[in-house]
């Protein structure tokens, strides 16, 4: 296909430049209706880069959903040529039913609304050659990836116990992220173990993947911006194409993610002229460092495009105004921030009221106290939602909620795609889509069993090595025939009639089968299903109803795409729809929340509210972590996930702690969170406090009267001057001090550094010391470790001065 004469066909459908008529211009106007001055200039910008930085609550959807409106009322784009690009797709569903109530539901179905990766998918599909990938390929999820590399990894004789596909896999997810390919990692890889089995692990994984025709959820950005990146009349095309690009959640962007924004604006190439980008982000609100998100991304937004131009969002319609008092105290205390305050018309309703308990069990029943107070005034139980910082924190409040009988649903638990039989039907479905998916052919061989046991698929496995040739490949040579050494005549039996009946529906498929008539057959003719049936163990039978469930999605499938008059490609369509579904979207929307309490981390909440939320977890180790305690910019980010945590909540906020908390089957006594401290006394009420026998006291209760301060600061008559005996506060400033584990491994020697010395970190490795700031206990020291800039508190830190 010519790129160009696509582009000219296109061309019929475009306006841009004409002046608006009266209609139109009167329907731009109503848009503007009701935004307050700051969403107005958002909504109307022209011209160069927008960025707009929108604080928690603060509308942002409703902003750009009718900026995309505005574009099409007057005239500057058509609905072809805008690409707004979400995290979910949850959300790309949502902006696009919004835009459809504004605009229409024909010109909503034209507009590019999709996520990051099914964006790249749709960029692949069309150029999969220049990809270096055929029009079949899979995708691999995580679980799919770290088998592959765990093949790799034996065959490399390592110690998978060890070194596991996880961590291994981690490693080289990190470096897709960063756009990194195995040859430029060797040239810059450390001497330590792990990099040395990542070096030699990550070419040989990749050439797998596409020996299998696949790729992982890297590969899907990284492969895309490698193809714009090499082939400049591709790039152009969509330049051309798409002269509208809307970013959301910018501030959770990775280096991939951000180097292919720029490549689909036109930024830095010659022949087109770069096309509008609006994104849309809260540098408060980037609580993904771990996924490789950056927030450098946002913070230097103009420094990346030049002539960009910031509007800041800052009045609030979701919470009341003393939950944004203790959001906008809690996020102040980090440095180098956008100045950014939240505020609210609406009033300051309730205090937030603050517990500190004996344990996290006192806590659960603590929560579940209010909990049923709030159901008895009349709150729905899908109206609240408690959050903890570790999934391991769930336990104590799902033992809680049982025995009081309250309705729950976990959120984070067993993913219903992740399910073993969900994953088996799945991988036949891809093995008759791709018939060279080494992982998915693998995982369904001899499942159910057919007699291809370990010995006949290592001998499969080894011909295939032996030749070059995909697993796949393989399994028809042996329907074909032909004799693999250590396969005997029974197994190379079984192992024809399995790819034949394989290839029998894959036929079927081609000829235009729906989904779930696919589906169906497989797990009826592989003989799967009458397996789960004749099986007396009651898991077997929830499995089966599972199964039951995706034929139902894959027939829902089948008749949107219908409906939409698509045709073509249809089970690969539901294979990816499938593949791309993000965790988020296992989050129940509103309407699915009633009548049950939501549990969940603070991570997987990001983007949710909730009328009453619970905090849970509040001390020093906990929340924030304490694995951040010693990383600045780590203890910067727990920040952040707490302004996350607080600014979810609408009505109410109950913040809470445990000052002992069992862990590895011991108690360990907890201080209070250094967050704690920040919140303004009058936005507090104190709710309950730990007994006195907790700690060490003789008889009686607390006798704090401070009802304002957070019990955090160990100041008189604060909760905290109760805990002194066992825990004193351990402060970023203040010297540390004895208790418990924390106490303990703070109480070592600092060491005594200059810019220069070479020290070596119990995770980063080996570095050099470029600056230290601050000095005493407050001390920080910037070290460089092979390019990875860390700024550490040195009286915290796993140190060792070489």
């Amino acid at each position: 296909m010519d790129l160009f004469d696509s582009i000219a066909a296109d061309a019929q459908f475009r306006r841009v430049g004409s002046a608006p008529t009266p209609a139109h211009r009167a329907e731009a106007d109503a848009l503007l209706e009701g935004l307050n001055p700051e969403q107005k200039a958002a909504v109307i910008h022209q011209g160069g880069p927008l960025l707009i930085m929108a604080g928690a609550g603060s509308g942002k959807t409703r902003v750009l959903t009718h900026r995309i409106a505005y574009l099409l009322a007057t005239g500057r784009a058509q609905a072809g040529e805008i690409m707004a690009i979400t995290f979910t797709n949850k959300a790309a569903a949502e902006m696009r039913e919004r835009v459809g109530a504004l605009v229409g539901d024909a010109q909503g179905r034209r507009m590019l609304v999709a996520t990051f990766h099914s964006a790249c998918v749709r960029i692949l599909r069309q150029n999969y050659d220049p990809a270096g990938l055929k029009s079949t390929f899979s995708i691999y999820d995580m679980q799919d990836a770290q088998r592959l590399l765990g093949m790799v990894l034996k065959a490399q004789d390592v110690d998978v116990k060890r070194y596991t596909p996880r961590s291994i896999g981690a490693r080289i997810s990190d470096l897709k992220n960063e756009l990194i390919t195995p040859s430029e990692y060797i040239s810059t890889m450390g001497s330590d173990p792990v990099s040395q089995i990542v070096a030699a692990a990550y070419p040989e994984y990749n050439r797998r993947l596409r020996q299998a025709n696949a790729v992982d959820f890297d590969d899907i950005i990284m492969l895309t911006v490698q193809m714009l990146s090499e082939n400049p009349a591709i790039a152009e095309y969509y330049q051309r194409r798409y002269r509208h690009i809307l970013v959301d959640e910018y501030q959770d962007t990775n280096h991939a993610q951000y180097v292919l924004v720029r490549h689909l604006v036109g930024i830095g190439a010659n022949a087109v002229a770069p096309g509008e980008l609006t994104v849309v982000g809260d540098s408060d609100q980037s609580i993904y460092a771990f996924r490789g998100a950056t927030i450098r991304n946002i913070e230097e937004f103009e420094k990346d495009f030049p002539n960009a131009q910031t509007i800041v969002l800052e009045q609030n319609y979701r919470s009341t105004g003393n939950i944004l008092s203790a959001a906008n105290a809690v996020i102040s205390r980090n440095s180098g921030r956008r100045p950014k305050k939240l505020w609210t018309a609406s009033g300051s309703g309730d205090r937030i009221v603050l517990d500190a308990l004996d344990s996290e069990y006192e806590e659960a029943r603590n929560v579940i106290r209010h909990i049923e107070a709030l159901n008895s005034e009349g709150a729905d139980w899908g109206d609240i939602a408690v959050f903890y910082r570790t999934n391991a924190q769930s336990r104590s409040m799902e033992e809680m909620l049982m025995r009081s009988g309250i309705p729950y649903r976990l959120v984070g638990g067993t993913r219903f795609y992740e399910r073993m039989e969900i994953k088996d039907a799945l991988a036949y479905l891809q093995a008759v889509v791709n018939p060279e998916d080494t992982v998915a052919i693998r995982r369904i061989l001899n499942t159910p069993r057919r007699g291809i046991g370990d010995k006949a698929e290592t001998a499969i496995m080894a011909h295939a090595d032996r030749y070059g040739l995909s697993f796949g490949a393989a399994l028809d040579a042996v329907t074909q025939g032909e004799t693999i050494d250590g396969l005997s005549p029974r197994a190379a039996t079984s192992v024809a009639e399995f790819w034949t009946m394989l290839a029998d529906i894959r036929t079927q498929a081609e000829s235009g089968a729906s989904t779930a008539h696919v589906l169906d057959e497989l797990i009826s003719r592989s003989g799967y299903l009458a397996k789960l049936r004749e099986s007396e163990d009651p898991q077997d039978a929830s499995r089966v109803e599972n199964l039951a469930e995706l034929l139902s999605v894959a027939e829902e499938f089948d008749v949107e795409r219908r409906q939409s008059g698509e045709t073509e490609g249809t089970l690969a369509a539901f294979l990816e729809r499938v593949a791309l579904v993000a965790d988020a979207d296992q989050v129940p929307g509103d309407d699915d929340r009633r009548g049950a309490v939501t549990l969940m981390t603070v991570h997987t909440a990001k983007g949710l509210e909730f009328p009453y939320v619970f905090v849970t977890g509040l001390e020093d180790g906990t929340f924030p972590h304490r694995r951040s305690m010693e990383d600045m910019s780590e203890l910067a980010e727990e920040r952040r996930l707490a302004y996350v945590a607080i600014t979810r909540a609408r009505k109410k906020l109950f913040l809470s702690r445990a000052a002992t908390r069992s862990a590895w089957g011991q108690s360990e006594a907890m201080a209070a969170s250094r967050f704690l401290d920040d919140i303004p006394e009058e936005t507090v009420e104190i709710g309950r406090e730990p007994t006195r026998e907790t700690y060490g006291f003789s008889s009686g209760t607390s006798t704090s009267s401070n009802s304002g301060i957070a019990f955090g600061s160990g100041k008189p008559g604060s909760l905290q001057s109760t805990f002194v005996k066992s825990q004193p506060t351990k402060r970023l400033g203040s010297p540390a001090v004895g208790g418990g584990k924390l106490g303990q491994a703070s109480a070592k020697p600092a060491l005594k550094l200059e810019p220069g010395d070479r020290v070596k970190h119990g995770k980063y490795g080996e570095g050099t010391v470029t600056g230290i700031d601050g000095s005493g206990p407050q001390a920080v020291a910037r070290v460089d470790f092979g390019g990875t800039q860390k700024r550490l508190l040195i009286r915290m830190a796993p140190l060792k001065k070489l």
